[in-house]
């Protein structure tokens, strides 16, 4: 499968203080990738890489095919950008600034943005400056979708809308995405909407990927365990075995094992047990089992 994105052994330090060392992923064509991390992961680092704002110390990162330091100008109006705090010029209305962008782009498309004004009941003659966080980023959206990029590249998309247009807001995403058979690389802090949107995850520790995978294998083979502790037994601490937490005699953790495996391992440490039992999560709760509550 082709690949829109390529990075190989990403290296990237502020100062003394490492992002991450080695980092390498791809995005196939056609794919919604998105990063999950905690904050100071390295999310906003990968973006400003990808767009060619900051160089790594080392590693190659590749856009179609092309250094993302040095893209040239037709592969650049490949790629549509919404970057975290996007502001567009707040004098103008709606209108107006759909007819300003249009002049920049031989295969706009204004259709897409009129369709995601309406449907987040933004009048055609509502100036920006008038606007919530919310609104004008989905403005903004509207906007890169105009431009029919084949890449799109999105930070925190949602940033500002209430529950009920973020899920609105991600269902007209995920029609058109699939519809145009777009590439989405995203990040959001609001994992539920990542849900209902990405076909893959790529999930950064401090320093590293701990996981990359779709996002139905990941909610598949990921569970919650819980058991009752017996005698005073110790926590398990066998590999493969995330963060184990005990609240009185309920022992929980995560794994990606199979219980028959689990029961092997707990066997293994001689801690004694009842009750061995597992859950399926959402992508939040298995986000969280895997990089830990703090």
């Amino acid at each position: 499968m082709e690949s829109v994105i390529t990075c190989k052994n990403l290296t990237h330090y502020y100062g003394n203080r490492c992002i991450y060392e080695n980092l390498s992923f791809e995005v196939p064509k056609g794919r919604v990738l998105g990063l999950l991390g905690k904050n100071g992961t390295g999310k906003t680092t990968t973006i400003n890489i990808l767009n060619g704002y900051l160089t790594p110390r080392s590693g190659d990162c590749l856009m179609f095919g092309e250094p993302s330091s040095a893209l040239s100008p037709d592969t650049k109006r490949r790629i549509g950008l919404l970057i975290e705090g996007h502001i567009q010029y707040s004098f103008m209305n709606i209108q107006q600034i759909e007819k300003f962008y249009s002049q920049f782009y031989p295969n706009w498309k204004k259709e897409p943005y009129y369709e995601l004004m309406s449907k987040l009941k933004i009048a055609p003659k509502q100036r920006i400056s008038r606007m919530s966080c919310g609104q004008r980023s989905q403005v903004a959206l509207g906007l890169i979708l105009a431009q029919d990029p084949e890449l799109l590249i999105l930070d925190d998309f949602s940033l500002g809308l209430d529950p009920g247009y973020r899920r609105l807001f991600v269902d007209y995403m995920n029609e058109y995405v699939r519809a145009q058979n777009k590439t989405v690389f995203v990040t959001s802090h609001i994992i539920q909407d990542m849900e209902r949107l990405i076909d893959d995850c790529l999930i950064l520790d401090y320093g590293k990927i701990l996981l990359q995978e779709s996002i139905t294998d990941f909610v598949r083979d990921f569970k919650r365990y819980h058991f009752t502790q017996q005698n005073g037994a110790p926590l398990p601490q066998a590999e493969g075995l995330y963060h184990p937490e005990q609240i009185r005699n309920k022992v929980e953790f995560h794994s990606f094992l199979q219980q028959r495996e689990v029961e092997q391992a707990l066997q293994q440490q001689n801690i004694e047990y009842a009750n061995l039992s597992s859950e399926t999560l959402t992508l939040e709760e298995a986000f969280i089992g895997l990089t830990g509550k703090y």
